[in-house]
């Protein structure tokens, strides 16, 4: 969920109003499939041939292979390839752009008869972990029993909260250990009355419930094989590929899972026999290597890491390498996050400031201009309901180098002139070259500011952190499904404040937080999608935490010989579930 970019590097051009037909489309509601659609094996892709070996070119290694721990991009990409939900998306076009909500190892996107409060699965036969053992209820019941549990710390908690009826934190109380004491969720909570059918009970309706069983977070565990914090790197699979082996910052190699029944899955393709990935390929590496398209890059391909700034232009304007390209617009949103945590950042006129004072262009450019990334002006993206294109509260838009003059005069009426910021950066060159140039506009300002470079591997895990020693850090954040309900709630809900929290700002503002209970309430979607948007202008003006830089768009590269190739609106970026090999 970190790349980055604004005006700066190249200009979008012609690209602009096809970038604004993909971010509506994105807007639209995804429909429920029934018991049809959620039949097996997924329509056979054009072509497509089974064998071979692909060399998969990866920045960042895996920091959680335990589906409850997976809530970033790159992890949410492997997921799909061996981890497998009750419910998921199927693309029901050839192009990547077409989808709806299956049942995956349910037989069904899931039934409900009193407007979302009760929701049926039935698991359909056949379905088996990579160790041959059947799926059951009981594995299920384990998957979302274990969500409760202290060690699990990362990944999504609409279902948790949903479950036991409350916002942030308070959720684990319905279950505090898990279920490794012995204790389960009551039948009234959660029923499992055969091996075949999981209940959920809510206390209010949850319509999206099917959307949230789609993501990686809520793939299913093995009931028998949950070593708990253990599960993170050696987890049973599920999906068409099983993890032969993986070392850390270094290699993963996956190989076909042999218990993976394609009849029972309509998502899914298992044509490549092998993906060998190696990790530390930074985008320039990984771009250049994928051009010159020799040896085994001629069979290769990244899951995430796109074109580099440098290369960006002319992959995109050379129609020799059409064939081998794939773009879209995801749904992130860059920002700066402002740590409430510090004292020094209690004043808002400070908080305003380094608003004022942050350039955006720098992060624009080392991703590659606005080929790569819009600049934002809220934290609402343009392919989620509810986006204004005109809010843009510090002219960001306008002037995307920032205005230091405007930022020094607050600093100086708050009386905090040449205060030490420490500013936690991403170790890659593109963080490198983005926080030097940042740094600098701040210190423009009136700002002493420090860096301090973070591995990017734990990126995530280290600015989730309560304690962490960092003022201000970007992150990244891409809408779960179309609707700010899944942006603004798990962001800035102040009850959600703990560590490994997506709550990255530590905000904790009493009209926030009872405005996300209020709008959470709204059923008509073009009215919450309207109360998210002013809450929104709320955050960016009278609390001040955040400082959007950029919408994202992504483009990928890959080798002659790789087909099937797809950028997928929901993954945000390459389908791996569909390549094969020439």
């Amino acid at each position: 969920m970190l790349t980055g970019c604004s005006k700066g590097g190249s200009d979008a051009g012609d690209n602009s109003k096809q970038d604004e037909q993909n971010a509506k489309r994105q807007q639209a509601a995804i429909k429920f499939g029934d018991a049809a659609d959620s039949t097996g094996p997924a329509a056979p892709v054009p072509g497509a041939k089974p064998g071979g070996s692909m060399e998969v070119l990866q920045r960042d290694s895996y920091a959680h292979l335990d589906p409850a721990q997976i809530y970033v991009n790159d992890g949410m990409t492997i997921a799909q390839l061996i981890h497998r939900g009750l419910t998921g998306y199927k693309s029901t076009s050839d192009d990547g752009k077409q989808h709806e909500v299956v049942g995956d190892l349910a037989t069904d996107s899931g039934t409900t008869t009193d407007g979302g409060k009760t929701w049926k699965y039935t698991l359909k036969d056949g379905i088996k972990f990579e160790d041959g053992t059947p799926i059951t209820s009981k594995d299920v019941r384990q998957t979302f029993e274990r969500l409760f549990a202290p060690f699990i710390n990362q990944g999504p908690t609409y279902v948790q909260q949903w479950l036991a009826d409350t916002s942030g934190t308070d959720y684990r109380k319905l279950l505090p250990d898990g279920p490794y004491k012995g204790k389960h969720l009551p039948d009234g909570v959660l029923s499992t009355p055969d091996d075949k059918t999981i209940v959920f009970h809510f206390k209010n309706p949850h319509p999206d419930l099917p959307y949230a069983l789609a993501m990686a977070g809520y793939s299913v565990v093995s009931a028998k094989g949950d070593t708990k914090e253990k599960y993170d790197k050696t987890p049973v699979t599920t999906g068409p590929y099983k993890i032969q082996s993986f070392q850390s910052g270094k290699s993963m190699v996956l190989v076909k899972n042999p218990n993976w029944d394609p009849k029972t899955d309509p998502i899914r393709h298992q044509y490549v026999d092998r993906f060998n990935i190696t990790f530390n390929q930074q985008f320039e590496a990984s771009t250049k290597a994928l051009l010159a398209d020799s040896g085994p890059d001629q069979t290769g391909i990244s899951f995430n890491n796109q074109v580099d700034a440098g290369n960006l232009s002319r992959v995109l304007r050379d129609p020799k390498l059409k064939s081998r390209t794939v773009s879209g617009y995801q749904s992130y949103v860059g920002q700066m996050n402002i740590n409430l945590s510090k004292p020094e950042m209690k004043d808002i006129r400070v908080r305003r400031a380094i608003a004022y004072a942050l350039p955006v262009t720098p992060f624009v450019r080392a991703y590659g201009g606005t080929d790569a990334m819009e600049v934002a002006g809220g934290l609402i993206s343009p392919t989620v309901s509810g986006y204004d294109p005109s809010f843009d509260p510090y002219g960001k838009k306008k002037k995307p180098a920032g205005d230091p003059a405007k930022a020094h005069a607050l600093l100086k009426e708050a009386g905090k002139l040449n205060m030490k910021l420490t500013f936690g950066y991403i170790n890659t060159p593109e963080g490198q070259q983005y926080s030097t140039a940042m740094a600098a506009g701040l210190k423009k300002a009136g700002f002493n500011v420090q860096r301090q470079e973070i591995p990017a591997e734990t990126f995530y895990d280290q600015v989730s952190k309560l304690n962490n020693p960092y003022d201000i850090f970007h992150t990244a954040w891409g809408a779960d499904w179309p609707s700010a309900s899944t942006v603004i709630p798990p962001l800035y809900d102040g009850r959600q404040i703990a560590d490994g929290a997506a709550v990255y700002s530590q905000i904790n503002d009493a009209h926030v937080n009872s405005e996300i209970d209020r709008i959470n309430t709204i059923t008509d979607p073009v009215k919450s999608a309207a109360e998210w948007e002013k809450l929104d202008k709320y955050l960016l003006t009278k609390v001040v935490n955040e400082v959007p830089t950029a919408y994202y768009k992504q483009t990928q590269i890959a080798g002659s010989k790789v087909g099937g190739l797809v950028f997928d609106d929901v993954i945000g970026g390459v389908d791996p579930r569909r390549l094969y090999i020439k």
